[in-house]
């Protein structure tokens, strides 16, 4: 090991923690603009199209709770340079166009998103246990620019440059390579040693079942990743039915990510100086209910516009609010990341209906009413579990009470 390594093993951390949030969302919000070309080029339905973006939170769902028995039998630094690899081959084989190789790349995507996003709190506050808000605060942010730029960019490379959807969706394998390379450079450096274990899947998550707080954390994890799902993957074609193109419609949305960055990083920050963060929850839940409101009662550009600031506000706020709880309601970094599979596997499995179950009613009705209404009610659902999960108390301190 280099003597520079040692040295600066902190600050490549924060770089390696850093590369990782930033190939968090591209793959997955880089598919809404571009989520109708998609459709009509393989002969897609609504509901199966929103199965694109569904497919990687399943993933999310089934791989969550594996990924922290991985960690304990490699060591994080080595299962986040896995999760991606798989995220690098789900890329590559999700640009090939054929109905097959599109679900199967999507798949993998999830997969090896899975991995990341569920070791990175528990890395963070094993790390970083003094800055926990702090560095959430970072990634969250890091992860939200990158989603938003994907979003915008979509089109343009597709259209612009004339690369098709395949060759602009695989553009980011780009950026995963990167943080492959970061990640190969600083595993030797790495202090973080492999638990030896009995058997493979030794968490404690059967407690953390039992705890009416974990549930609350889990679910409102789920419900803001529905309403983020659904956002990224239809506002496109909500604004393109209000009579947007949908060059424009993509960099509305990608606008929206843009808007959420300074909720994405304050949120966390704000929460570290309460000691609960229920008054968070409900500015949340105001922006939230106002901005999706917006989009059923009005398509003046303006007005939409306005709607859609108070959606990414909303948005912005709660997924970092969400990623924090992880950390802030558990008592130890090994729990902390047994939380988090908890919340992300239950949470997400919840969130993958968004985008079919949306796309499945606008089949039905052929309008956009139902599923505003629908995103609505999620909304005030969110706002019930975030006041549960924003009590001042550890999931250890809630079994036990």
């Amino acid at each position: 090991m280099s003597s520079f390594l040692v040295r600066h093993h902190h600050k490549l951390l924060i770089i390696g923690i850093i590369f990782v949030a930033f190939n968090l969302r591209p793959a997955i919000t880089s598919v809404g603009p571009l989520i109708g070309t998609i459709r009509d080029a393989i002969g897609l339905s609504n509901w199966s199209a929103g199965l694109i973006t569904s497919l990687p939170l399943l993933a999310f769902a089934f791989i969550s709770p594996i990924a922290p028995a991985i960690s304990r039998k490699v060591g994080n630094e080595r299962a986040l340079l896995f999760g991606l690899v798989f995220l690098l081959i789900g890329i590559s084989v999700r640009s090939i166009a054929f109905t097959f190789t599109l679900y199967m790349g999507t798949t993998m995507i999830g997969m090896g998103i899975a991995i990341c996003n569920v070791l990175l709190p528990g890395l963070i506050k094993e790390k970083f246990p003094d800055k926990v808000g702090l560095m959430t605060s970072v990634y969250s942010t890091c992860m939200s620019t990158f989603a938003a730029l994907a979003s915008g960019l979509s089109v343009p490379l597709a259209n612009n440059l004339d690369l098709g959807w395949q060759l602009s969706l695989f553009s980011w394998a780009g950026l995963v390579g990167i943080g492959i390379l970061i990640w190969l450079y600083l595993l030797p450096s790495s202090r973080t040693q492999p638990e030896t274990v009995q058997h493979f899947f030794k968490p404690s998550s059967n407690d953390l079942i039992k705890s009416p707080l974990a549930w609350q954390v889990t679910l409102f994890m789920g419900t803001q990743s529905f309403l983020f799902y659904v956002t990224i993957s239809w506002l496109p074609e909500i604004l393109h039915d209000f009579g947007l193109a949908i060059g424009t419609a993509g960099w509305l949305l990608s606008y929206m990510q843009f808007i959420s960055l300074p909720a994405t990083f304050l949120a966390p920050i704000i929460a570290g100086r309460f000691k609960n963060q229920q008054g968070i929850i409900l500015a949340i839940g105001c922006f939230a209910l106002t901005g999706y409101g917006g989009l059923l009662l009005g398509n003046s550009l303006p007005f939409l516009v306005f709607s859609i600031t108070l959606i990414g506000f909303a948005l912005g706020a709660s997924i970092s609010l969400a990623l924090a709880f992880l950390s802030m309601r558990s008592a130890n970094h090994r729990q902390a990341a047994e939380l988090s599979g908890m919340a992300q596997s239950f949470g997400y499995l919840l969130a993958a209906t968004g985008p079919i179950v949306i796309g499945y009613l606008y089949d039905a009705t052929q309008n956009w009413s139902a599923p505003l209404f629908t995103i609505l009610i999620v909304s005030l659902v969110m706002a019930g579990f975030g006041l549960g999960a924003g009590r001042d108390q550890h999931v250890v301190s809630d079994q036990s009470s």
